[in-house]
């Protein structure tokens, strides 16, 4: 859906089962959710970087932008006791929450620390692969975030990511509001821009492994508080909507540290 790819404000009135459907359709599996704990999952996110990341028994794997937890804990599965997950988030709050939600699940290889993506809070050299969902593009700093993630991972070590791109330069409108920022809109690089800024920090076989639209329809638009407060604050008419959707995809990046 629509502006529903990273943190709301209105997360919170999304529903248990809204937050399923809609994880259902960016690639989750019914299995996928079932392991993770309650609470895990906030129906947000614009693919599953998981699915995609190769992950073995016994590596370690950071997650930029872990939120609640979910993609940790399906990576901590595809880990097993001898590998480690650790989550990064910014927010005390989702820290929390996803201590929480571990120790509810009674997953005991991963760990999450609070830390800005731009800073990352792991040793040079740690990680084998670096997953995130969604939340590169809130960024201010893009570049600083994949130069960090180069340093973090080990040599041979990969980063799976999903995120959002635009297309083409974006409204003025949009780029100025800072309501944007709430749906991934504001902050999106542009696709061949964001592919530049993981090549300039030292990766190779950078390719997009899937891209897509994402499904959007206005009368859903209508449904979500936070995107009713958007157009009602940007006074967005149907046309604007459409010309602002079509101008973002979803992509899937794999990128490799020689």
């Amino acid at each position: 859906r629509f502006l529903s790819c990273c943190v709301q404000k209105s997360s919170c009135c999304k529903t248990e089962n809204a937050a399923e459907s809609l994880s259902k359709k960016i690639g989750y599996t019914e299995e996928e959710l079932a392991a993770a704990p309650g609470g895990a999952n906030l129906g947000l996110g614009c693919g599953n970087p998981v699915a995609l990341a190769s992950i073995k028994e016994g590596e370690i794997i950071v997650d930029l932008g872990s939120g609640p937890g979910l993609d940790c804990f399906l990576a901590a599965g595809k880990a097993g006791k001898n590998g480690k997950v650790i989550g990064i988030d910014m927010t005390p709050d989702m820290i929390e929450r996803a201590r929480e939600n571990a120790k509810k699940g009674r997953i005991e290889n991963v760990e999450f620390r609070l830390g800005d993506i731009e800073k990352i809070p792991v040793e040079d050299n740690t990680a084998d692969a670096i997953i995130s969902n969604c939340v590169i593009n809130l960024a201010p700093d893009k570049r600083k975030v994949f130069g960090e993630a180069f340093r973090v991972l080990k040599p041979g070590g990969r980063i799976m990511v999903s995120d959002m791109v635009s297309l083409k330069e974006l409204p003025g409108f949009i780029k100025d509001s800072i309501d944007a920022y709430i749906g991934c809109l504001g902050g999106a690089m542009i696709k061949d821009e964001y592919l530049d800024a993981i090549k300039s920090a030292g990766f190779v076989d950078v390719r997009i492994v899937n891209e897509s639209y994402l499904p959007v329809e206005y009368k859903h638009l209508v449904d979500d508080p936070a995107v009713k407060t958007i157009i009602k604050n940007l006074k967005l008419s149907p046309e604007n909507i459409k010309a602002i959707t079509e101008s973002f995809v979803s992509i899937k990046v794999h990128a490799v540290k020689p």
